[in-house]
């Protein structure tokens, strides 16, 4: 009958021969490699973390894409978010288990091997090597003395020789696996903690970070509750022929009493980052618009996107000329420009002002003193960003290292003859079985 501890170990046993040959088979990674690659193409082409009418009306069910492929089967399978579903993660969890096998099944254990060497003292042992050779004369000293020109490291014993340079190549590949492993790593702490929100922010507005459109479960610490942003201005430069060329935010990072902790301009590519979180410029529109009536005092109106417009987007407000509210106008702009259309209640536009003029509607006389834009942002947290940034950085490190060639060399002189073989040396030091260069 098995003992306890045999019984416990069982499962140690079965892991070494059947798991981990499976785990560090090279057919395996590359079978993972390319699903995650095929994985993350898909996310790429099929938008991301859109609303479900978004869905609904590009990947309808009728005519479907590719014959399969609705807005059903999207959020079903989770496809409106790849890089953030538990099957996602699970299959970069698996490939990185099948990089940690690799490398301590194959790769240190081949960089110890290398480190363990030993001489050389049977010649049959010389005819196991890449290149050999056997001669009537040669010297190890002479031998010494071209290795060192050629930067190796030397143990010499006696009669027996070896020499080695490019171990740093043994190195390479391990430095490839854990700088893998390290994007991985920062790729799944990235989906389980990191956020990403939107805000539609009018101009003098303070806001804290709330409308979350995609977040990982972890990711609550990461919103912020202690400070806010304002929007101390937005504006807007244009082209000569009157498009947008380009659209800032004045932003300041406040605490909860208001005071300003940092400020920034922003625009598009140009983001503001505190505490690990990033405000990207995506997005305008117009919030309100201050208009006076006679000798009232200033109202701020609200302007809407209005919905079905043929040139772009148009926002519209309606004005009340009467103290009843029975008569008005609406006062339509299409950009911050200040240029206003003002119709009547039977859809004809009677009049058109800039920001700073008046005009006579309904026996009153309306004057538009300032539009009030609002700025789009999108805030963005990944807290496994760096370890990404600096596995690339190892990457290349490593990709670079792996290019070193191990070479290895072998001499002994036995009697009258002299044995030399290496493995990865250069060829040019044998002609025809003769060792010329020593």
């Amino acid at each position: 009958m098995p003992s306890f501890q045999e019984i416990a170990q069982r499962p140690q046993r079965w892991l070494r021969r059947e798991m981990l040959p499976v785990l560090a088979d090279l057919r395996l990674a590359i079978a993972l490699l390319l699903l995650i690659a095929l994985l993350s193409i898909s996310g790429t082409v099929i938008e991301q973390g859109q609303t479900l009418e978004f869905y609904q009306s590009n990947y309808p069910e009728k005519p479907a894409l590719f014959g399969f492929l609705t807005y059903q089967v999207i959020l079903a399978t989770g496809l409106n978010h790849v890089y953030g579903t538990w099957w996602f993660l699970a299959i970069l969890i698996l490939f990185g288990s099948s990089l940690t096998a690799c490398t301590f099944t194959r790769q240190l254990p081949a960089l110890k091997s290398a480190r363990n060497w030993k001489y050389y003292q049977n010649p049959k042992q010389f005819t196991k090597l890449a290149l050999s050779a056997e001669l009537d004369t040669g010297s190890l000293n002479s031998l010494e003395q071209v290795l060192q020109k050629h930067r190796y490291k030397i143990f010499r014993e006696g009669d027996q020789l070896y020499a080695r340079k490019g171990i740093i190549g043994r190195i390479g590949p391990i430095v490839v696996h854990a700088s893998m492993l390290l994007i991985l790593g920062g790729a799944i702490w990235g989906s389980l903690t990191g956020f990403m929100a939107q805000e539609m922010v009018a101009q003098g507005d303070t806001f804290q970070v709330k409308n979350i459109i995609e977040a990982g479960a972890l990711a609550r610490p990461q919103i912020p509750t202690d400070w806010g942003i304002k929007v101390n201005r937005f504006w807007i430069d244009y082209t000569p022929t009157g498009r947008v060329d380009q659209f800032y935010s004045d932003l300041s990072v406040v605490d909860l009493e208001g005071k300003e902790i940092d400020r920034q301009s922003i625009h598009v590519n140009q983001p503001l980052r505190h505490k690990g979180i990033t405000f990207y410029q995506t997005d305008w529109g117009i919030a309100a618009v201050k208009v006076k009536i006679n000798n009232s005092p200033v109202f701020q109106l609200p302007m809407g996107l209005l919905q079905g417009a043929a040139n772009g987007r148009i926002w519209g407000t309606w004005i009340p000329t009467k103290p009843d509210l029975s008569a008005g106008v609406s006062l339509v702009t299409k950009d911050l420009q200040g240029t206003f259309l003002i119709y009547d209640t039977d859809g004809k536009v009677i009049s058109t002002v800039r920001a700073g003029m008046a005009a006579e509607v309904n026996g009153v006389t309306l004057k538009v003193l300032e539009v009030i834009g609002s700025t789009g942002l999108q805030i963005k947290a990944d807290p496994g960003i760096p370890f990404v940034y600096a596995g690339f950085l190892l990457l290349m490190l490593g990709v670079v290292m792996s290019y070193v060639s191990h070479s290895q060399v072998w001499a002994l002189v036995q009697g009258d003859c002299f044995y030399i073989g290496g493995k990865l040396i250069d060829r040019r030091y044998f002609l025809n079985g003769k060792c010329y260069k020593f």
